[in-house]
């Protein structure tokens, strides 16, 4: 077992003040990874900052994360993946957001868990055999 970080939980975590180290903690002994999706989320909250400084210390923190936990890179498999929970989710009018649908699908691959933030993320729960976690 293992967990996926949802971008839901990060931000939250970030906006509550807590260090990402210490979410991962929350993880328990469970191993956690970062989809590449996810990763340019973050990526793009860096580019969309409203100052430099705000944009250098984003990188910083991305970075620190990065080199904690292994980046998923959305290969084959996964996209293998994501088209499989494409076709199953589409026709019966579920379809969750594509970037999530890629940390679904990352998540099955790997066959771990999701970790969304404390709003939890609903739609997540459609993807069937994903388990989700919610950040406390």
């Amino acid at each position: 077992m293992g967990l996926v970080l949802d971008t839901s939980a990060l931000v939250a975590a970030e906006r509550a003040g807590e260090p990402w180290e210490d979410m991962l903690g929350a993880a328990g002994s469970e191993p956690a990874a970062l989809p590449a999706i996810v990763y340019a989320e973050l990526v793009s909250g860096v580019l969309l900052a409203e100052t430099s400084a705000r944009a250098a210390a984003r990188r910083t923190k991305i970075e620190a994360l990065a080199d904690l936990i292994p980046l998923i890179e959305f290969g084959r498999s996964i996209a293998e993946r994501w088209a499989q929970l494409f076709a199953v989710l589409q026709p019966r009018g579920r379809l969750i957001p594509s970037n999530d649908l890629a940390v679904a699908a990352t998540a099955l691959e790997l066959g771990y868990g999701v970790l969304v933030g404390p709003r939890d993320e609903k739609h997540f729960r459609t993807v069937p055999g994903l388990r989700v976690e919610v950040l406390r």
